[in-house]
């Protein structure tokens, strides 16, 4: 089992950046696949980034493809989102999420989730 905890959220301007966070417990990090998603008020959780064990793959929702980068230290047992241009639209809580078989952008294949971090973009 792995806890994970976001941060970096908070307010920003449009066109602004921020860096996103997700320490990971545990001494397997490095197995498992890793996701960022994000849930804007009244809407779904949505797929924003994921990376696979090795950090070698990564894959991106088109609307931040060019804007954002999901990186991972397997050292640090972190995996982090790198945010820039950031939109009014980007507005949501983010949430970082382990997945215990493969990697990719299917939310139910995830297995564990942090409590998410909100992310504020003011125009």
């Amino acid at each position: 089992q792995v806890q994970l905890v976001e941060s970096g959220g908070g307010l920003v301007q449009a066109g602004g950046s921020l860096r996103l966070s997700c320490a990971a417990s545990g001494r397997t990090f490095s197995r498992y696949g890793m996701g960022w998603f994000r849930q804007a008020p009244g809407k779904e959780r949505e797929f924003v980034a994921a990376i696979s064990t090795s950090g070698g793959f990564t894959s991106y929702a088109e609307f931040v493809k060019g804007r954002f980068t999901i990186s991972r230290d397997n050292v640090k047992n972190t995996v982090y989102l790198q945010m820039n241009s950031l939109k009014t639209e980007d507005t949501a809580v983010y949430y970082c999420a382990a997945r215990t078989s493969g990697w990719g952008r299917g939310i139910i294949a995830y297995d564990y989730w942090g409590q998410g971090t909100q992310v504020t973009v003011s125009s």
